[in-house]
């Protein structure tokens, strides 16, 4: 079995999966079979590896892990047992998004533009207040937006370079937006620097993720956007969430006009499917009365 996980896993890089993760834990898979002196999947023998993961939530992405393998397998070997997905019970829930309204928009750039100066840039203050202006206008992920060179920066838009899903994708921008992205690169040539990088932090290098997440938790006090004890706190990616479901408010009325501009902002936001995107319609709650409102009207059709 460690031989067909092997080329399980070199099918799956070359589909631009990075497959770390998966390879590891399939590994162990094979090796536990092995020692059962076992050559084909066993139900039972994944999910008495798979429990031995610590947490419900682990488990089940082991299992499930398992169950993709199998299903690859039994296409040329239908001895393989399939095991049962959700044999542990396990559901994610998704953290609610904080959908951020203009003002608080406008108030984290602003406090981001009395940011002092770090590390002897005195482009910190800039640098933030592009970066989250950016993400608000065009709802890019923030290591899509950190990973940016002077050369994706394109007359026709950001060139977003093999990312979460390995997708390669332009991402238009609005003429505001554009605007002031070029007015901070012109600050930005004005820095030398060994990196390339769109944004840079402390002494040139490029901008890492850790220093945006704790200066976002400053700008958050510093607005009042800190919550209570006991209540969760905004994050960096809800400025994602907060592009989607505005993109949604703002499309044209009517079911076809809304799954047109849904199939739109999938393909624009670098989704791996449109079931992601459907997602944000969670959030938009006058979206999700129309939606009720149709199922209503078609059931009371069906019922007449």
């Amino acid at each position: 079995m460690i031989n067909a996980v092997e080329g399980y896993i070199k099918l799956r890089r070359r589909a631009g999966f990075k497959m770390a993760s998966a390879e590891c834990l399939l590994q162990s898979f094979a090796c536990f079979a092995a020692k059962r002196r076992e050559t084909l999947i066993r139900s039972q023998t994944a999910i008495d590896w798979a429990a031995l993961g610590p947490s419900v939530s682990q488990r089940d992405a082991r299992l499930k892990e398992v169950c993709r393998f199998a299903r690859h397998l039994r296409a040329e070997d239908r001895r393989h047992e399939l095991p049962p997905a959700d044999y542990f019970g396990y559901r994610q829930k998704r953290p609610k998004p904080h959908i951020y309204s203009l003002s608080e928009i406008n108030c984290l750039i602003e406090a981001a533009l009395r940011l002092r100066p770090k590390g002897g840039l005195a482009l910190r203050p800039q640098t933030y207040a592009t970066l989250l202006a950016l993400l608000a206008s065009t709802g890019l992920r923030v290591s899509e937006a950190l990973g940016l060179l002077h050369t994706d920066v394109t007359t026709d838009g950001l060139l977003i370079r093999e990312t979460k899903f390995r997708k390669t994708r332009l991402v238009p921008l609005h003429d505001t937006a554009k605007i002031g992205l070029d007015r901070y690169l012109a600050q930005r040539r004005q820095v030398s620097s060994a990196d390339d990088n769109v944004f840079i932090g402390d002494h040139g290098r490029a901008l890492p993720y850790h220093a945006v997440h704790e200066t976002f938790k400053i700008l958050l006090r510093k607005t009042n956007l800190w919550p209570a004890p006991g209540r969760r706190r905004p994050r960096l990616h809800d400025l994602r969430h907060t592009f989607a479901v505005r993109a949604l408010q703002i499309s044209q009325p009517g079911r076809t006009r809304v799954n047109q501009h849904m199939v739109a902002l999938s393909t624009y936001m670098g989704h791996v499917n449109i079931y992601a995107t459907y997602w944000y319609l969670d959030a938009a709650a006058d979206l999700m009365r129309d939606i009720a409102d149709v199922g209503e009207a078609f059931m009371g059709g069906a019922q007449s």
